[in-house]
């Protein structure tokens, strides 16, 4: 699949979650989403505070603020039900809450390897 491919791909999917979380009690605000390498770096460089090969940079992430009755919450916990519809709308959907370091605002997919 080509970069631009999943990027239409990425965006009806992101779509998908909104709606998901919607219908379950939850309201979603954005965070991050495309990181410009104006700002950020070429893929592979790092500049500012993003990593080199953050997918954010190719239009394949977005980071959300979540809220349930109105409370922002901040545990990567609480993205839980969200991140395991995510993971299950296409092989190549990663959600930050099983990163290492965990970052459950973060949802992704894989291109070139990277998450």
């Amino acid at each position: 699949m080509t970069l631009g491919e999943k990027q239409r791909l990425f965006a009806r999917l992101v779509g998908l979650l909104i709606e998901y979380a919607h219908q379950h009690g939850y309201e979603l605000t954005f965070g991050d989403a495309y990181r410009d390498p104006r700002v950020h770096g070429e893929v592979g460089h790092k500049k500012s505070y993003s990593s080199a090969n953050s997918v954010h940079k190719q239009r394949l992430a977005v980071d959300f603020n979540l809220f349930k009755d109105g409370v922002y919450q901040t545990s990567s916990e609480a993205h839980r039900p969200l991140g395991e519809f995510w993971k299950g709308l296409h092989s190549d959907c990663r959600w930050g809450g099983d990163f290492a370091i965990a970052d459950g605002n973060h949802y992704s997919m894989t291109h070139g390897g990277r998450a």
